[in-house]
């Protein structure tokens, strides 16, 4: 009977992508990375980066948006970087950020 608690916390910081146990940190800055807001860290492995961000946004007025990288596609509150299109450029106004806070 051990042995199967072992394999269900063990389970917990299982990350199929990964393919190894590890553990989920989150850190949010001010813009320019100049001060830190929040420090999240040894969260279970196997929490996207969108839910550990869920979990963790109602430390912040409902009107705080966001950047963040990719991970973070479909979340309304956080801004994601505009991919370049192939052969061209992005403008100078989708290179620029807007005074959010970074994830």
């Amino acid at each position: 009977m051990e042995r199967l608690e072992k394999y269900e916390k063990q389970k917990e910081y299982y990350s199929g992508k990964k393919q190894s146990h590890t553990r989920k940190s989150q850190v949010i800055v001010l813009p320019n990375g100049k001060d830190i807001v929040d420090i999240e860290a040894g969260k279970p492995g196997k929490t996207s980066d969108i839910n550990f961000f869920r979990e963790t946004q109602e430390k912040f007025h409902q009107e705080q948006k966001f950047t963040g990288d990719r991970a973070y596609v479909g979340e309304p509150a956080i801004k994601t970087p505009k991919k370049k299109p192939k052969n061209q450029e992005l403008t100078s106004k989708e290179k620029s950020g807007s005074g959010r806070a970074s994830i």
